[in-house]
């Protein structure tokens, strides 16, 4: 399943049940990524949050083992670029995805660290938004008011 952003769903949707560790990147919430490790033990949850922007591959590797020092480094972190609204990723399926993924590890806070994040979400686009229309740090307006 693709659509007219050339995103192929089908391919998301596998990544997301798959991968034990994976960054989404957004195209209007430049310097924030939303990290999703599922991996878990009967002690440490799954994780999901939203982390800055790396530097380069070893810093976001070096970034994962101070979050999560119990577990050895994953052999890779798989990644995606979100070019739509974070409301889209609701609207196509990919939140619950992420959502089940996280749930189905048994440990009680999961939906609740899920809707956190997601509650973060929104709030970092709206922000980004509102900066842009107001011209904020980093955006140029194309017009004043007198």
């Amino acid at each position: 399943m693709s659509n007219d952003f050339g995103l192929d769903l089908d391919e998301i949707f596998k990544v997301v049940e798959t991968a034990d560790v994976l960054i989404i990147r957004f195209q209007i919430i430049a310097d924030t990524r939303l990290l999703v490790d599922a991996r878990s033990t009967e002690v440490d949850a799954p994780l999901i949050r939203l982390v800055p922007r790396a530097e380069s591959v070893e810093d976001r590797f070096r970034g994962l083992k101070q979050l999560r020092p119990r577990f050895d480094l994953p052999d890779k972190i798989m990644s995606f670029r979100w070019p739509r609204h974070v409301s889209m990723l609701a609207e196509t399926g990919v939140w619950d995805r992420i959502i089940q993924r996280m749930v189905d590890s048994g440990h009680e806070s999961a939906r609740s660290m899920c809707d956190h994040v997601w509650g973060e979400l929104m709030a970092s686009e709206r922000r980004e938004v509102f900066a842009a229309i107001r011209g904020g740090e980093g955006y140029q307006t194309l017009w004043e008011r007198e």
